[in-house]
């Protein structure tokens, strides 16, 4: 239960589910605002989501979803991701590249064109080119949150090369905040604190004691 709720807090932003017909008719995207192969994003709670515009109102995007592990019907499938669907995916590590409009791919949210193209070296591939990347790879793949998410898919499409800036930097936080001096400190403190209390200096003691914060300060 606390895994379902650390995840909904993470992923979901939107109460789209519970909305009225009338507020939904109410949020309009207008597909004219973008142009096929364009890379769109929207927000998330700690994260941003991202697509691919194929035209036409329609993007397509690499988003959890554990219903097509248990049915492979399309009408049933293809109906919009709900959050039940995606946390279940993210937990089961099973996602799919899908089409929708531009109103399910929002959920809720502003849609806004990504500006990766004036912060990278690398150049774009043409816009009818990224798009028919994005049409091959429709269908269900493996996820991983850090690994092989929505933002690899749009990367790979748009420039070729499989990247995900959000989790770069995930990881540069985690690298600073664990791999620190500090860190390698406070754990070779908790570490004799914890020989202390336990009496005893044996191999299997004080091993980790003296690994960890070693690899910690090595690492740092």
């Amino acid at each position: 239960m606390i895994a379902l709720k650390l995840l909904n807090f993470f992923f979901i932003t939107s109460t789209l589910e519970d909305e009225s017909e009338e507020d939904r008719q109410k949020k309009t995207y207008v597909d004219s605002l973008y142009k096929r192969g364009d890379l769109l994003e929207v927000s998330r709670t700690l994260f941003k989501h991202f697509g691919i515009y194929l035209g036409e109102g329609r993007v397509a995007h690499f988003i959890p979803d554990i219903l097509p592990v248990f049915t492979k019907e399309k009408s049933i499938v293809e109906r919009m991701v709900t959050n039940e669907r995606l946390i279940l995916g993210v937990l089961a590590k099973t996602a799919s590249v899908r089409v929708d409009s531009l109103a399910d791919f929002a959920f809720g949210d502003q849609i806004q064109v990504n500006k990766t193209d004036s912060m990278i070296s690398v150049r774009p591939l043409n816009g009818e080119e990224v798009a028919r990347r994005a049409e091959k790879l429709i269908g269900s793949f493996s996820y991983s949150l850090l690994w092989h998410n929505c933002e690899h898919y749009v990367m790979y499409c748009r420039y070729g090369v499989a990247f995900s800036f959000q989790t770069f930097q995930f990881c540069k936080l985690v690298r600073t905040t664990l791999l620190s001096r500090k860190m390698a400190f406070l754990s070779a403190i908790i570490g004799i604190f914890i020989m202390l209390y336990l009496g005893a200096l044996t191999p299997l003691t004080t091993l980790p004691i003296v690994v960890i914060p070693f690899t910690i300060w090595m690492a740092s």
